[in-house]
């Protein structure tokens, strides 16, 4: 590419850490070629969060950036400003470079998740249990209490108050949250054979069970619920839908 052309394009990526596999690269490349767009779309994989200044000084017509695992609450020391949203929520997944070079965070994860969410839900739909504790599952937290679902997080190691611990999870308890959501990375390729250590024979016909997990398509997670009649769902179409708000946030 010519030289010229490239310094006057226009720059967009991604800040994860091992992300070869992601699907912003290849969404962007292919939407950007589509409308015609003058534009590239890079992976930054950085492997400490204090690489992360170096990245914006030295990439010229840098516009915006989307953040991944596991750096959407570390992120958050390096900006200038958070979006009101993003402040609530406390992580962020996209990030605005303005015209005067300050940096400021949002989070399209809340939108993508609530939005592709909301059209499976049916009114029995009233309690959900979110596994993980990161960045991505306060997103889901946010989103839950706007569409008025009482949550509970469950995690590997007991904490406070709202937390069940894996261990705690009974055939009961599990039949009286009728959504779930994964949001921990087990089952993510290569390790596709991993799940979250729940009880799937709780699983019923009245089950949401929701993978933010994109790769594979369909996760050990999501499969033994399909095997009990659950409604599964994994994460591309929250994927886009963030992806295509993010887009939004850049050029607003």
């Amino acid at each position: 590419m010519d030289k010229k052309l490239e310094k006057s394009m226009d720059k967009f990526g991604l800040i994860g850490k091992n992300i070869a596999y992601s699907f912003s690269k290849a969404y962007f490349k292919k939407k950007f070629e589509k409308q015609a767009i003058h534009a590239s779309y890079e992976n930054f994989d950085i492997d400490n969060i204090e690489k992360f200044p170096h990245i914006i000084t030295k990439t010229q017509g840098l516009k915006g950036l989307n953040v991944t695992i596991p750096y959407k609450e570390a992120i958050i020391p390096f900006l200038d400003k958070l979006d009101k949203k993003a402040k609530k929520i406390g992580a962020v997944n996209t990030i605005k470079i303005t015209s005067k070079g300050n940096l400021k965070g949002y989070n399209t994860d809340y939108y993508g998740f609530k939005k592709s969410l909301k059209p499976l839900l049916k009114p029995h739909h009233k309690r959900a249990l979110i596994l993980g504790t990161g960045g991505a599952s306060k997103a889901i937290e946010q989103a839950l209490k706007k569409l008025d679902i009482d949550y509970m997080f469950v995690s590997r190691t007991p904490s406070n108050k709202g937390v069940f611990t894996y261990n705690a999870l009974t055939k009961e308890l599990v039949s009286d949250y009728q959504i779930i959501i994964n949001c921990t990375p087990l089952g993510t390729f290569p390790n596709v054979e991993d799940c979250p250590k729940i009880p799937y024979n709780a699983i019923t016909t009245g089950h949401i069970l929701y993978d933010l997990i994109y790769n594979p398509e369909e996760t050990t997670f999501l499969k033994l619920g399909r095997k009990k009649g659950a409604i599964t769902i994994n994460g591309l179409k929250m994927l886009q839908l963030q992806a295509d708000k993010a887009w939004t946030i850049w050029n607003k």
